[in-house]
């Protein structure tokens, strides 16, 4: 079983970073730092894809934490993107776990109701451990 590494430093060439932003796009912190600094994660891109990334909000434009439910919105949209593009192997981080505050069972319980996820989605291991228990 194929898991996304905790530190992620470079990207394969069909990898895409996928990383929990905020929704004005300001990757100033935690993944989203990393995006931009490493990946090509464009400030003012808050949701969808940018560089060799995809932008997961889990904070809305103020900075302040997303509704869960806005978050699963996101979350379909993203899972389309990953059907929709098999070529790709998208490396999900722990979105939410930082700076949104969110606990593991909030946020892998969203993907969880999507089952079977794509192939080409790399969990974290907890969430695999979580969403396949």
């Amino acid at each position: 079983m194929k898991y996304t590494p905790e530190n992620i430093t470079k990207l394969e060439e069909n990898q895409v970073f996928v990383f929990g932003s905020n929704e004005s796009g300001r990757h100033g912190l935690g993944a989203a730092k990393t995006a931009h600094e490493k990946f090509g994660a464009e400030y003012g891109v808050g949701e969808g894809s940018t560089g060799s990334c995809y932008a997961l909000p889990t904070k809305d434009k103020n900075l302040k934490t997303r509704s869960l439910k806005d978050i699963q919105y996101s979350i379909i949209k993203f899972l389309s993107v990953c059907n929709s593009n098999p070529d790709k192997e998208f490396l999900l981080t722990r979105i939410g776990m930082g700076l949104a505050n969110f606990k593991l069972e909030e946020i892998a319980s969203l993907f969880k109701k999507y089952k079977p996820l794509p192939k080409n989605l790399i969990l974290p291991k907890d969430f695999h451990d979580y969403i396949y228990q």
